[in-house]
């Protein structure tokens, strides 16, 4: 399968024809779904954001144009679009009791666990229920009005909602958040006060990981994994 919409900067979508942007989207959104499910059961052990992406712009999907992983504002489209549609294929997924673990690191199909009915609660999808879940990341992964946003507003977005936030020491961190600290350079895996700092040492990195520097596309990927979990850490505590 094959994309003819073209990419003129990362995740963005230019239409043909008679299509509106909105239609061209939600087409887009569609091959994105089929293409995702499929690598996925091809990898029981998981894929992380940077392997989907490269999997997505690869044949037979070709799906998405260049990305610039060096450079986190850049991506962010790539980024919104990807996670919107795991989370969309998720939501489909769960209906036939299958669970799709959503993470920048690892994404990964698993199969869900029984429950009871009375741990059954919260939306409902073509007349099943979905596990009870308070899901801010899914609220705004599936908000279609977050894929648009301009340089200045992704920035402030960034710097408004995670800068200056206090404790993060003060509860106990998964083992996620702890190897993504170690990534980061935190050798014992835990992480200052302050966002703004892991946010400094996070751009230090990415400067020394450059190809230029004799750094990889793969070591900056792995970086902005990692800047990804330690960001949604900060966010789900405050």
């Amino acid at each position: 399968m094959t994309n003819t919409s073209t990419l003129n900067q990362p995740g963005a979508i230019t239409h043909s024809g008679d299509s509106s942007p909105h239609q061209a989207l939600q087409s887009h959104i569609a091959h994105l779904q089929v293409a995702l499910e499929h690598e996925l059961r091809q990898a029981p052990g998981g894929l992380s954001e940077y392997a989907l992406i490269k999997k997505l712009q690869q044949p037979p999907w070709q799906l998405l144009g260049d990305v610039r992983f060096d450079q986190p504002e850049l991506l962010y489209q790539v980024h919104f679009l990807l996670f919107h549609t795991l989370y969309t294929l998720r939501d489909q997924l769960a209906e036939d009791g299958e669970t799709l673990a959503i993470s920048a690191l690892l994404t990964r199909l698993e199969k869900r666990p029984e429950v009871s009915s009375q741990q059954l609660s919260g939306p409902r999808l073509s007349g099943k229920s979905l596990p009870a879940q308070a899901d801010s990341l899914r609220a705004f992964y599936l908000d279609l009005n977050q894929y648009r946003l301009s340089t200045a507003q992704i920035h402030a977005m960034l710097d408004n909602f995670y800068a200056g936030h206090r404790g993060a020491n003060d509860h106990h961190d998964t083992s996620e958040v702890g190897a993504a600290a170690n990534c980061l350079g935190y050798s014992d895996r835990r992480l200052p006060d302050r966002f703004h700092e892991v946010k400094q040492r996070f751009r230090r990195a990415v400067m020394q990981a450059h190809p230029d520097r004799g750094g990889s596309t793969q070591q900056i990927q792995k970086l902005n994994a990692a800047f990804a979990v330690i960001r949604n850490h900060y966010r789900g505590r405050y």
